[in-house]
């Protein structure tokens, strides 16, 4: 179900922008391949849950999924295989090499966006109070 959420679409807005920025300015060993996988889990988290009527632990788990999958589809080089290496956007966007570094910063911006949203609901608060 669609819904509405403008504070996270503003986030997916400057996430998308920071991404932008990494991608055209930044071209180093760690900014780039490591920080920016781990900012894109907010970006996709972040534009999933402005839209999609869900709780927040369904849009992070999603986003993980997500993530996961297309690092899957660069470990079987699905650009090559599809023909899209000469779209560079497509390229870009899909990636073209696995590695487990990026599944490692798939999975700290998973639990990182877990942990700001049970602290931001105080859901982790509420819950240990309840044993």
């Amino acid at each position: 179900m669609f819904t509405f959420r403008p504070k996270y679409g503003l986030l997916a807005i400057a996430f998308f922008i920071i991404e932008v920025l990494i991608a055209l300015y930044v071209h180093d060993s760690f900014v780039r391949p490591i920080l920016g996988d781990y900012l894109v889990v907010f970006l996709v988290y972040c534009t999933v849950f402005t839209c999609w009527s869900t709780n927040f632990l369904t849009a992070a788990i999603a986003t993980l999924l997500f993530s996961y999958l297309i690092e899957t589809l660069q470990y079987f080089h699905f650009v090559h295989l599809m023909g899209w290496e000469k779209y560079r956007i497509i390229a870009v966007a899909l990636g073209t090499g696995f590695s487990w570094i990026d599944m490692l910063a798939y999975t700290l911006g998973f639990l990182t966006i877990l942990w700001v949203e049970y602290r931001r609901t105080g859901l982790l608060y509420k819950q240990s109070f309840k044993n």
